[in-house]
């Protein structure tokens, strides 16, 4: 556990994600302070550390070797997030990284292993689970809203956005496991632990990635069913649905979720429709406090780094049913 007050945090990488959404929500996180920024090209981690603070730092390495750096967030292509997991763990940094954490299961077992064995946190940045309209919905839900949950259904689309390199054309992606990851880890935060696979589809490779949309069939261990959609060749979308013996319960914008946006809960219940406005939040600065507290109260690391195995076990199996 590091003794100072707020957890000093460093940055490995100058991403997209990092730039838009997770440091400005930094800066309303009084429990971490970005102490260094570290690129590739020094000229791009100054330009972060003239934005928010910290000290540029030309290359990951040199950032890890710092004194100054209790924790490190790792917004790198997915490709990354193992290597340099394992990286900053061996300098002794707590880590905090973007989703999807691996590639495959043997890689979050490794990291999962080393973070153990270090006494390090090792926490994977599910932003959504920490705004409080899914609790608000879980609470609903549990005092009898729908009745009893029969089926939980989740979507997840985005646009393909222009390529980075100017050329006019669409970047490529992958659905699984980067934007398959929220749908998946929403049914488990509904349905709970010991999900199984009971039919997965991947649409065939094109020019938008090597996995351009899907589909998933889960079900829990009592019997209720999970249906899963998602893929970046679509308008966007990104909700969810608990269906019920009483009625159902629709959230929009479920992940993706603005900081000054009122979500709205759409019940249908005993032939009558309402809604529910339910409160905004900052998820991503929730997020970094959950993280940061975890550290600096010397809280049980180990559900996080369960949560992470048991997402890429998930993940896997996914994969394995769609072939």
């Amino acid at each position: 556990m590091t003794g100072a007050r707020v957890l000093r945090l460093g940055v490995l990488g100058c991403a997209d994600i990092a730039l838009r959404r997770t440091l400005p929500s930094l800066e309303r996180q009084p429990l971490v302070e970005v102490t260094a920024v570290a690129s590739r090209r020094i000229e791009r981690a100054r330009e972060f550390s003239e934005r928010f603070g910290g000290a540029a730092v030309e290359g990951y390495e040199r950032l890890l070797e710092r004194d100054d750096v209790d924790a490190v967030y790792i917004p790198l292509p997915p490709a990354l997030h193992a290597e340099w997991t394992l990286r900053a763990l061996a300098a002794g940094k707590h880590v905090w990284c973007e989703k999807p954490f691996a590639t495959d299961l043997a890689e979050a077992e490794k990291a999962v292993a080393a973070a153990r064995e270090r006494g390090l946190l090792l926490m994977e940045n599910f932003m959504f689970l920490h705004h409080s309209q899914h609790a608000r919905v879980r609470e609903l839900v549990a005092d009898g809203l729908i009745g009893e949950v029969q089926l939980f259904a989740s979507e997840f689309g985005i646009p393909l956005q222009p390529a980075a390199d100017g050329s006019g054309g669409l970047r490529r992606a992958s659905t699984l496991p980067e934007v398959a990851a929220y749908p998946l880890r929403a049914a488990q935060l509904f349905l709970g632990p010991g999900l199984r696979v009971a039919g997965a589809q991947v649409r065939p490779a094109s020019a938008h990635g090597p996995s351009p949309a899907g589909s998933a069939l889960l079900e829990s261990p009592d019997g209720i069913a999970a249906q899963l959609s998602y893929g970046v060749e679509h308008a966007y979308r990104s909700g969810y649905e608990l269906w019920g013996s009483r009625g159902r319960v629709r959230l929009e914008r479920a992940f993706s979720t603005p900081d000054e946006y009122t979500p709205v809960l759409k019940v249908e219940r005993d032939g009558r429709a309402e809604e529910i406005a339910l409160a905004p939040d900052q998820h991503f600065t929730n997020t970094a406090g959950v993280f940061a507290r975890t550290v600096l109260q010397d809280q049980d690391f180990a559900p996080h780094a369960e949560a992470v195995l048991a997402h890429a076990r998930l993940v896997e199996e996914v994969q394995r049913a769609a072939g």
